[in-house]
């Protein structure tokens, strides 16, 4: 299991380096890896195990945060209409974005910057991707193609942007004019 000692912050050159496509089939090791990704945003965000442990609530996590530069994270969140959406997913490609913009009401948030920041983040309102996804009742990954969108999108985008090299911070804006917020539950403020 994944402890907020072993994510590593802002300013590791980790974070602004590519990731490296994990191999096929994916295996034991990097399998643990993704259990222990998700383990972490499902933990994190349960009140009583987040306070025990000294977790940060986080509701995605990527392995180069944990300083593998593997392409893979997990998301663990509800979606405004009550979906749930709680997935490893490895080898992701982004097949389709939107030219509507959105962005995170408040700001996005990510385990790995411990300072506050001010302005927004443009995401893609809707995201097409394919990838290979953990499936629990078989305990492989399958290759799937999804679509998401609002806040699903924007969590998918930050954690895919983690395997680029690249940090939110980079990506402020104080307005972004053609662009809507999201509207956002309270209790979900970070999109990490």
């Amino acid at each position: 299991m994944y402890l907020m000692k072993d994510i590593i912050r802002e300013g590791h050159i980790s974070l602004i380096t590519k990731s490296v496509p994990v191999k096929l089939p994916v295996s034991k090791q990097d399998k643990e890896i993704g259990l222990n990704l998700l383990k972490y945003c499902v933990m994190s965000q349960d009140e009583n195990l987040g306070q025990q442990y000294g977790l940060r609530p986080g509701v995605g996590l990527s392995a180069v945060q944990v300083n593998i530069l593997k392409r893979m994270f997990a998301i663990h969140l509800e979606d405004l209409d009550g979906t749930m959406y709680s997935m490893i997913i490895v080898n992701p490609v982004i097949t389709y974005k939107s030219k509507e913009i959105i962005y995170l009401n408040g700001g996005e948030g990510c385990l790995s910057v411990d300072r506050p920041t001010e302005g927004l983040t443009p995401r893609h309102k809707i995201i097409k991707f394919r990838a290979y996804i953990y499936d629990p009742k078989s305990g492989d990954f399958k290759i799937k193609e999804m679509t998401l969108k609002d806040y699903p999108a924007i969590v998918f985008q930050h954690e895919y942007d983690h395997l680029d090299g690249i940090l939110y911070p980079t990506k402020l804006f104080a307005t972004l004019p053609n662009a809507r917020p999201l509207i956002e539950p309270v209790e979900n403020e970070n999109a990490e």
